[in-house]
């Protein structure tokens, strides 16, 4: 981990505990933050926001007013409202038009999904999560219900870093390989000092 702080920008990466909710953290101070939630938000220039996962979409959230965020979605914090809660702190904090990148997160041909769970995800947003795993049976498609909670929340999505984690070389899986490492998406704003 410190290896990629370096790399991509140098101190400390604002983190918490995530837990596949929905809570939304705000951010005053680079660093890791003692508490439980699955996104943060910040308008403090030169701090770099972080989360991490396996098959989860990371969601990375800017503004033309400096407002930036980054989200950890899975199934449980996407039906919890965790892209509306983000985009509602967001413009609180003064963002007017929200953009998003998304990262590469597990596709509905590696996401096998139980019956009750797809029916309750459908239920949230609509009849275009229901997929198929490569052999046939139900799935969640992640990536349509990502993109429908960011067209509802009214954010513009303006890119995304990457394909299936399950079955693409380069990305960690916890669900098709156990995978215990985590890709990570951080964003941030320069200083306006440097």
């Amino acid at each position: 981990m410190e290896a990629r702080r370096r790399a991509l920008v140098p101190g400390p990466w604002a983190t918490v505990h995530q837990v596949h909710g929905s809570a939304v953290a705000i951010v005053e101070a680079a660093g890791p933050l003692a508490l439980e939630a699955d996104a943060l938000v910040t308008e403090v220039p030169g701090v770099a926001l972080a989360c991490l996962a396996a098959d989860c979409a990371l969601i990375g959230f800017s503004s033309g007013e400096g407002v930036l965020g980054v989200a950890h979605a899975g199934w449980k914090g996407l039906l919890g409202g965790v892209i509306d809660h983000t985009v509602e702190e967001l413009h609180r904090r003064g963002a007017t038009t929200v953009w998003a990148v998304t990262s590469a997160m597990i596709h509905p041909e590696c996401y096998e999904f139980s019956p009750d769970d797809l029916d309750a995800a459908a239920a949230s947003f609509g009849e275009v999560v229901r997929a198929t795993t490569s052999d046939g049976r139900p799935a969640f498609d992640l990536p349509a219900a990502v993109s429908e909670g960011l067209r509802r929340a009214g954010v513009e999505v303006v890119g995304s870093l990457g394909g299936c984690t399950g079955c693409e070389p380069g990305w960690f899986s916890a669900r098709s390989r156990g995978d215990a490492g985590r890709h990570a998406l951080v964003v941030w704003r320069e200083d306006e000092a440097s």
